[in-house]
C-alpha cells in the first residue's frame, strides 16, 4: 500500500519552484541556460499541455531536471542536490520543459506575467483534486465489485449486539434492542451472502480470483468471523443464562451450537493453514506493503476461544471441558501468529511510516487479537465446572485457573490499549477522505476491546472500570452509526461497488 505521508503542490511558476533562481527568471538555479535535450525531429514531450506527475522515483532521481546533458549532470553537484531532496520537491520534467520553452520563445520578456500552472498531488488519496463525474452503472455491473470485505459490516453489527447484551449498566428494553440488532444481523448476513453468490454466478471465475487476489483474498476470513459473531449471539439471545435452566429447556439448541462450534474449529483451522500456505507460495510482499489485514487469516480460528468462552458455561460438563480445551488451544495459536505479525507491523511502521491516510483505520485491527484473547481467557476460566480438578490432587482447580486467566487478560488488555492509542492518533493526524470498507475496522476490534474491559471490571468488581466500559460502549455505538451512514452514502454515490474503487484492485 502507498505510504506517502504528505501532499505536495507542483507549480510551473518561478515563485513556487524550488529549483528556480528568483533573480534569473525561470531557469533552474539561474546559471544553467541550456535547453533540455530534444529528440531530432520530434518533441521530447509529445503530449503538449500535459503535466507529467506520474514519473517514478527512479526516473526523477536519475534524470537531470536541470536541462544539462547527462555527462554535464553527472559531473556537476546539481545531481547530488536533486537526489538528496525529498521526491515531492523535485519539479516535473514537463514543467521545466515548459519553462525553458517559454524562455526560448519569449527571450528578453522576463517581466511578462503568466498564470502559474499547479497540480495538487493529494497524499493518501485515490482521487484527483477535481474528479470527473462517474457514469451510473446498473446493479449487475456493480455486483462484480461486491467483495468479501462486505462481511466486515456483519462482523461489526454482530459485535454491537454482543456489546449491548454485555452492558454492565442495563436499562429496561436494552436487551430487546440487542435482540433486534441480532435479528437485523441475520438478515444482513443472508443479503450479503446472496449478493456474493450472485456475483460468483453472474461472473464466472470471480470466486477463484477473489480468493487469490493479493488484496481481496485477505478479506475472505471475514466470512467466518461473521459466522463466529452469529454463533455467539445465538448463545446470548436464544439460550437462558442460567446453566441448569438452559440444559433443561434448550437441550436441542445447545447441541446445535456445540456441533456448529466443532465444524467452525475444523474449517477455520483449514483456512488458517491453507490461506497462509498459499500466500507464502504465490505472493511476494515487501515489508513496506505490510498492513493489518495480513492478520485476518488467523483471526477466525482465534475467535474459537471467544466462542468457547461464551458457550461452555451452559454446555453439559462432558461437552464443556473439551470445548474449553479446544478454545484455549485455538486462542493460543491465534495470538501467537498475531504476535509474529505484530513484529512485521512494527518493522513496517519504523521503516516506511504510517500507512496511506485512506487505510489508517486498518490499524485498529491490531487491537483485536489481544483484546479477544483477554476476553476468552476470562470467559473460559469462568466456564469451567466448579469441581474441575484434572489430576484430582487439589493443586489445579477452577479457581486457580481463573486467577491465572485474569492475570493474562490484564497483560493483553494493556497491549490492546497501546495499539488503540497508536491507531487513534494515526487517524486523527490524517483522517481518511473517501469511504472504504476498511472503516469497519474501527468498530469490530474495538468491540472486543470494550468487551474485555467489561469482563475485567466484572471480575475485579470495580465500578469505575465498568463505567469506563460503558462510556467506551457509547463511543462504539457512535462510531458504528457514523461508519454505517458513510457506508450507505458510498453505495449511493458509487464510491464503492464500482470499477477500481474496491478491494478487488491491488493498490500497494
Amino acid at each position: 500500500m502507498s505510504t506517502t505521508r504528505r501532499g505536495s503542490l507542483v507549480c510551473s511558476s518561478p515563485e513556487s519552484n524550488p529549483f528556480v533562481d528568483q533573480d534569473n527568471g525561470s531557469q533552474p538555479f539561474g546559471s544553467l541556460h541550456s535547453q533540455p535535450p530534444q529528440a531530432s525531429g520530434a518533441s521530447q514531450y509529445p503530449h503538449d499541455g500535459e503535466i507529467d506527475i506520474g514519473s517514478s522515483q527512479s526516473t526523477l532521481r536519475e534524470t537531470p531536471t536541470s536541462g544539462r546533458s547527462s555527462a554535464e549532470y553527472e559531473g556537476s553537484h546539481l545531481g547530488d542536490i536533486e537526489k538528496s531532496l525529498p521526491i515531492h520537491t523535485i519539479p516535473s520534467l514537463r514543467l521545466l520543459a515548459l519553462q525553458s520553452g517559454q524562455r526560448g520563445h519569449h527571450h528578453g520578456e522576463h517581466n511578462k506575467s503568466y498564470e502559474p500552472r499547479c497540480v495538487e498531488v493529494k497524499s493518501g488519496s485515490d482521487e484527483p483534486a477535481d474528479q470527473p463525474p462517474r457514469s451510473r452503472l446498473g446493479i449487475r455491473a456493480r455486483l462484480e465489485h461486491f467483495t468479501w470485505a462486505w462481511y466486515t459490516l456483519i462482523m461489526s453489527t454482530g459485535g454491537l449486539s454482543l456489546l449491548i447484551y454485555a452492558q454492565p449498566h442495563q436499562f429496561r428494553g436494552l436487551r430487546q434492542i440487542g435482540l433486534a440488532v441480532y435479528v437485523i444481523n441475520i438478515v444482513l448476513f443472508v443479503l450479503v451472502t446472496s449478493a456474493q453468490v450472485a456475483r460468483f454466478c453472474l461472473f464466472p471465475g470471480t470466486f477463484a480470483r477473489s480468493l487469490t487476489h493479493p488484496r481481496e483474498g485477505f478479506f475472505f476470513p471475514t466470512f467466518f468471523l461473521s459466522i463466529a459473531t452469529l454463533i455467539t449471539s445465538t448463545q446470548r439471545y436464544c439460550v437462558p443464562e442460567d446453566p441448569e435452566v438452559a440444559r433443561a429447556t434448550a437441550k436441542g439448541l445447545l447441541v446445535v451450537i456445540q456441533v456448529a462450534f466443532w465444524i467452525y474449529v475444523v474449517v477455520t483451522t483449514s483456512v488458517a493453514v491453507g490461506q497462509y500456505s498459499f500466500v507464502f507460495s504465490a505472493h511476494s510482499f515487501g515489508l513496506q506493503t505490510m498492513m493489518p489485514t495480513w492478520i485476518l487469516p488467523i483471526f477466525p480460528i482465534m475467535l474459537s476461544g471467544t466462542i468457547a468462552s461464551v458457550i461452555s458455561e451452559t454446555q453439559p460438563v462432558a461437552s464443556g471441558v473439551p470445548i474449553v480445551v479446544a478454545g484455549l488451544t485455538c486462542q493460543g495459536l491465534g495470538i501467537a501468529v498475531a504476535f509474529m505479525m505484530y513484529a512485521h507491523m512494527v518493522g513496517r511502521l519504523m521503516q516506511s511510516g504510517l500507512p496511506n491516510r485512506e487505510h489508517r483505520t486498518g490499524l485498529f485491527m491490531c487491537v483485536g487479537p489481544p483484546a479477544f484473547t483477554a476476553l476468552a481467557f476470562i470467559g473460559m476460566a469462568q466456564g469451567l465446572p466448579e469441581n474441575f480438578d484434572h489430576d484430582m490432587d487439589g493443586l489445579i482447580d477452577a479457581g486457580t485457573i481463573e486467577t491465572v486467566g485474569l492475570i493474562g487478560a490484564g497483560f493483553l488488555w494493556a497491549l490492546s490499549f497501546w495499539w488503540f492509542g497508536i491507531a487513534i492518533l494515526a487517524v486523527v493526524q490524517s483522517p481518511p477522505k473517501y469511504f472504504h470498507l476498511g472503516w469497519w475496522a474501527a468498530v469490530f476490534p474495538n468491540t472486543g476491546f470494550t468487551l474485555a474491559t467489561i469482563s475485567l471490571g466484572k471480575a475485579f468488581h470495580n465500578e469505575p472500570i465498568l463505567w469506563f466500559a460503558t462510556s467506551m460502549s457509547i463511543l462504539i455505538l457512535a462510531t458504528f452509526l457514523f461508519v454505517l451512514y458513510h457506508h450507505v452514502r458510498a453505495v449511493i454515490v458509487q464510491d464503492i461497488m464500482y470499477p477500481g474503487r474496491d478491494e478487488d484492485v491491488e493498490d500497494h
